[in-house]
């Protein structure tokens, strides 16, 4: 589960969704992280990228542990509010489970209980979550140390503070407004791979 996950923003066009399956090979999973949007609009939305040429093992889908399994996706990315990670281990034992966790005890708590990965966040001030205090660098280290499964960095991940994730032990990052609020979102992809690239090479 390592590398870029590039999250949906709840307003995925035709045209994003083109710009995912022709920068795939730049991208190691797409999260589709689309709240309002009902189970046929997600599946329809998995046809589009399946047929665009995006494998569905690079899919992962947020919450809905139905569609996820129907598609045969990678796997599902779950949050509080979400049916428990040991439940969906035990009833789906073919999706990768990630699990959003904010806090050191709620990471060791969802890899007890069969989480795969974890996004773990806010990491730095975020567009999207204005006015809350961001866990940091420190947080973060302290979640990589204490778990074993992969730990993806999400919240404010830049060109400029990739490298402080990698230093501390995060798998990869999460990205949502660094590509869809970008002049050029193409542009702005190649350039957190090779980013992330350049580090692993060191």
């Amino acid at each position: 589960m390592h590398g870029i996950h590039l999250i949906s923003n709840g307003r995925l066009t035709e045209q994003h969704m083109q710009l995912v399956s022709e920068q795939i090979a730049q991208i190691n999973y797409i999260h589709l992280r689309e709240k309002t949007k009902t189970a046929k609009e997600i599946l329809e939305m998995i046809d589009f990228l399946l047929e665009a040429g995006v494998p569905a093992e690079r899919i992962i889908i947020n919450d809905r542990v139905d569609v996820a399994s129907i598609k045969k996706c990678c796997g599902v990315q779950l949050a509080y509010h979400s049916i428990p990670v040991a439940d969906v281990k035990r009833s789906f034992p073919a999706l990768r489970i990630g699990k959003s966790v904010h806090s050191l005890e709620e990471a060791i708590t969802a890899e007890h209980n069969g989480a795969d990965f974890l996004i773990y966040g806010h990491i730095f001030s975020s567009n999207s979550k204005p006015g809350l205090e961001p866990r940091g660098i420190t947080a973060l280290a302290d979640v990589t140390k204490n778990v074993s499964i992969p730990v993806i960095a999400i919240g404010g991940i830049t060109l400029q503070n990739m490298n402080q994730v990698q230093e501390v032990g995060a798998s990869g990052v999460a990205i949502m407004s660094g590509v869809w609020d970008a002049e050029d979102p193409t542009e702005a992809i190649k350039c957190y791979r090779q980013a992330l690239d350049s580090r692993v090479g060191e």
